[in-house]
């Protein structure tokens, strides 16, 4: 049998004159009946129909959407110095700003040498994680900015600390400065756990 897909007005009249409502999340179809007699049942009722010319079927198509985006703020982090959000949720996941060693009290970087700037800026993530209830063991991708490739042993090493096994993707590169004359910045991607939702495709 023949379908053709349709989009049609949500409230449908009928042909005595009574008006039967359309759910939102519905498609329609018309099957071609050559004005034949249908009768088909339907949870609660029977619908008995006369067209001369199409049967009008609701049918859902279940898709996979994403949650709208949410800007995330926590104090337990340096506020943006700039035109940007600490982080961004997506769905499951959660996108991190770049996290220089400043202190959140501060907003300063913090002195001493890159060991103590490299926990400053893994505590600063810690602090985003906590604020959508994620750890280091939710983190999928990370990127090292470092202002000297000299320092990656030391940067590794304390890193490598944070997580327990399973580390993520990880990229590093050395640039020629970071902001505020910071000497590390690091920017993850965190994925919490949970399955996509499912709903109905309602665009015609």
């Amino acid at each position: 049998m023949d379908f053709q897909s349709t989009a049609l007005p949500t409230e449908l009249p009928s042909r005595n004159g009574a008006d039967h409502v359309a759910p939102w999340d519905f498609h329609y179809a018309t099957i071609p009946l050559q004005g034949k007699r249908l009768g088909f049942r339907r949870p609660n009722r029977t619908i008995t129909c006369t067209l001369a010319d199409s049967l009008i079927v609701g049918l859902r198509f279940p898709v996979t959407i994403g949650h709208m985006k949410k800007s995330i703020f926590t104090s337990e982090a340096p506020a943006a110095i700039g035109p940007y959000s600490q982080g961004m949720r997506s769905g499951r996941f959660l996108f991190c700003s770049g996290q220089i060693p400043l202190d959140p009290k501060t907003g300063e970087i913090v002195s001493g040498d890159i060991a103590t700037q490299t926990r400053r800026v893994m505590d600063n993530i810690a602090a985003l994680l906590r604020a959508e209830s994620l750890t280091f063991e939710h983190i999928v991708k990370t990127t090292i900015f470092l202002t000297s490739l000299g320092d990656f042993q030391v940067v590794n090493e304390i890193y490598g600390s944070y997580f327990n096994q399973d580390p993520p993707a990880r990229s590093t590169v050395q640039v020629s400065a970071l902001p505020k004359g910071a000497n590390i910045e690091i920017e993850v991607i965190a994925a919490a756990a949970g399955t996509d939702q499912t709903a109905y495709d309602t665009s015609g």
